[in-house]
């Protein structure tokens, strides 16, 4: 649905499998992430029409050597390639701030591997790609948290004006190698601030689509929640508290209380601290506990955008009051590729 919208294009897959899978039904797919998944490197090599849909990640030689060993130049058709960019930041300061990806961090070290790539038989270098985690997944107007959040601003603001130069450099020096297709950033976090570089020709956006309240706590945006999930509650262990069946779908990242469900309607119920959301069951207390009964259900909001995929086999769509059509999830498709 979202690709059938003016101005998306593509998607971008976890894992190589995925991305064959996909390519049954797009045309386009980056896959965000280094393979070694050799069944689906050999399937991918084999195929000219999977080969014309799918661009692999590559940041560093080791990968292009192990593509080489399952499948050998003379055996496949070329693979596209794309180089991922450290988007991190190097503060002197604070350290490193990002997430750890790729080794590839200046122009000078893209440049050498787009060389490496284009002067190897069997790959096609046609894009960039760089994630800057630090801006796009981490919210800045933390609540209650003032001091916080404006030092997470001014990180982010010193960060994205080192890696905007850095970044075009680096484009720069690819495209004395190579012809790029495209130069990919983002993440939804940081939509607004990518766009602004204009080395970059397409934005990446992922749990964003979903509005979970991971991005609650941002400043300069507010997307609008767009899905969520009901649990049955099924005993009462004191007139305050009902607990409710399951819950326990836990967000990737950094562990803590931002990466567990919220309870959202109806109004005024939290988690309890030492016990939070459960395997098999979830209690939750507020006032408006003591109006719920065996049965009612309690509606609650996931934090990024995997969760509700992992744990149910589809989603409802709904249009104001009406139910507009239902869509199998991975799971509800018999597909576990992480």
């Amino acid at each position: 649905a979202v690709l059938a919208l003016p101005g998306y294009r593509g998607a971008l897959a976890f894992t190589l499998a995925e991305a064959l899978w996909l390519a049954e039904t797009v045309d386009d797919i980056v896959v965000g992430y280094p393979s070694v998944d050799r069944a689906a490197l050999r399937a991918l090599g084999s195929s000219e029409e999977l080969a014309a849909k799918v661009t692999v990640m590559v940041d560093a030689p080791e990968q292009l050597d192990f593509i080489d060993a399952v499948l050998p130049p003379s055996q496949r058709v070329p693979i596209r390639v794309c180089l991922e960019l450290d988007s991190s930041w190097k503060s002197k300061v604070l350290g490193h701030v990002g997430v750890h990806r790729s080794p590839v961090h200046s122009a000078e070290q893209a440049r050498t591997l787009a060389q490496t790539v284009v002067a190897r038989p069997g790959f096609t270098l046609v894009g960039l790609m760089g994630y800057e985690a630090q801006v796009a997944g981490l919210g800045n107007a933390p609540i209650g948290q003032p001091v916080q959040a404006r030092l997470i601003r001014a990180m982010q603001k010193a960060s994205m004006a080192e890696l905007a130069p850095r970044r075009a450099e680096a484009v720069a020096a690819i495209r004395s190698v190579a012809a790029l297709e495209f130069v990919n950033g983002g993440g939804t976090g940081s939509l607004e601030a990518t766009r602004n570089d204009a080395s970059v020709t397409e934005l990446s956006a992922g749990s964003g689509l979903f509005g979970p309240h991971l991005f609650d706590n941002y400043s300069h945006f507010s997307p609008a929640p767009a899905a969520a999930f009901a649990l049955p509650v099924v005993r009462r262990p004191a007139p305050d508290r009902v607990t409710l069946l399951g819950g326990g779908w836990i967000a990737s990242g950094q562990a803590g209380p931002s990466r567990l469900p919220q309870p959202v309607w109806p109004t005024g119920l939290k988690l309890l601290a030492r016990e939070g959301a459960g395997e098999v069951q979830t209690p939750v207390v507020g006032p408006a506990a003591r109006r719920l009964r065996v049965g009612d259900r309690v509606w609650l909001r996931h934090t990024k955008a995997g969760e509700l995929s992992e744990h149910t086999n589809e989603l409802h769509i709904v249009d104001g009051f009406t139910l507009a059509g239902t869509v199998p999830t991975y799971r509800g498709e018999g597909k576990a590729f992480l």
